[in-house]
């Protein structure tokens, strides 16, 4: 079967890295690229997704999938797919748009596979939760530590989010209670592993907080961050204490947030507490987030065209086998994981 792939946002860092990757697994698929601007050949399509009209370039082509690289923020190609029978995968979301787009889809009647990845690097975190868990119902805690280097290259839309996003509170959970908390504060000392070391790690937000507590049902979760300076991180959680982000204007913030360099490494590791004792899974992406948040994206993309799931709403996490999801991430040369027992 023929197989028509859209990617919206295709013209952005992750959008060309998610197009690359999936071109060379999957030959045979018809790859789409999604902007607002013109483009050089028959498969660049004049789309945006804040105008309606623009989209019956979608119809006209004969997309059966999207993937979504940028947000849409009032869910228009979220609405487009739903109503157009188009499987839809969406890896851009913050938490409250996530929430409010859930929602939005679970009151829908949907006849295509609707599924949400905006989760930390694609979406993948839930899933290796359950991958090293004997019994993710068992799980009474999960704690995320993420290191980001600024010397990796960086997207747009991450400068945006956090400069849009730094002064404003969200959550983490306790005991199955929502928590106030702000960005870049509560410090929490992690070794890391790669060859980082010690590093503090501060508070910071991700869908994933939502989605294992929420979807997942794990009483107790939080994600912390730090960069590979340690001066940026305390400069960071400084700005934060002092008020600094919220009288500065979103200029301003988005000058802080916007550097990217020339590439490197991205670590995340998952601590997680059961009635069986505690794991970690550490996982190093050599070339970065952009081209871990891509392939998670792929991997999604594969699961959906080789598999007959329903019709209906996802998280990402909920297509794939755990340990198949771990074993593809293992696979791919430049991601490389631990798990300590």
């Amino acid at each position: 079967m023929e197989h028509n792939i859209l990617i919206i946002g295709g013209n952005g860092l992750v959008g060309k890295t998610i197009a690359r990757i999936l071109h060379t697994r999957n030959p045979h698929v018809n790859i789409f690229i999604g902007g607002r601007k013109e483009g050089k050949t028959d498969k660049d399509l004049k789309i945006d997704v804040t105008d309606p009209g623009t989209f019956k370039v979608i119809s006209d082509h004969k997309i059966d999938m999207i993937i979504l690289s940028v947000n849409d923020k009032a869910d228009h190609i979220l609405k487009y797919a739903i109503d157009h029978k188009i499987d839809y995968l969406d890896i851009t979301k913050p938490t409250p748009d996530l929430v409010k787009a859930y929602d939005l889809a679970k009151r829908r009647e949907v006849n295509s596979r609707i599924v949400f990845s905006s989760g930390w690097m694609g979406g993948i975190v839930p899933g290796l939760v359950e991958a090293v868990s004997d019994d993710i119902g068992d799980v009474r805690e999960v704690k995320v530590f993420v290191y980001y280097s600024v010397n990796d290259l960086a997207g747009e839309s991450s400068a945006h989010f956090m400069a849009e996003n730094v002064a404003v509170p969200f959550h983490d959970y306790k005991n199955d209670k929502p928590v106030p908390i702000r960005h870049f504060l509560n410090t929490e000392p992690f070794e890391f592993s790669f060859g980082i070391g010690k590093r503090d790690a501060y508070n910071f937000d991700v869908p994933d907080l939502y989605i294992l507590n929420r979807i997942e049902r794990i009483p107790n979760v939080s994600v912390k961050m730090t960069y590979n300076s340690k001066l940026i991180t305390w400069l960071l959680g400084t700005f934060q204490y002092l008020r600094i982000f919220s009288i500065l204007s979103l200029k301003e913030r988005k000058m802080i947030f916007g550097s990217s360099g020339n590439g490197d490494q991205s670590v995340f590791e998952i601590v997680i507490k059961s009635k069986n004792g505690h794991r970690k899974l550490s996982l190093q992406s050599e070339k970065g987030q952009a081209e871990l948040t891509a392939l998670s994206a792929v991997l999604h993309t594969e699961e959906l065209l080789r598999n007959p799931h329903g019709n209906t709403v996802y998280f990402s996490h909920q297509l794939h086998e755990p340990l198949s999801l771990l074993a593809q991430l293992n696979a791919y040369e430049t991601i490389n994981t631990y798990l300590e027992r």
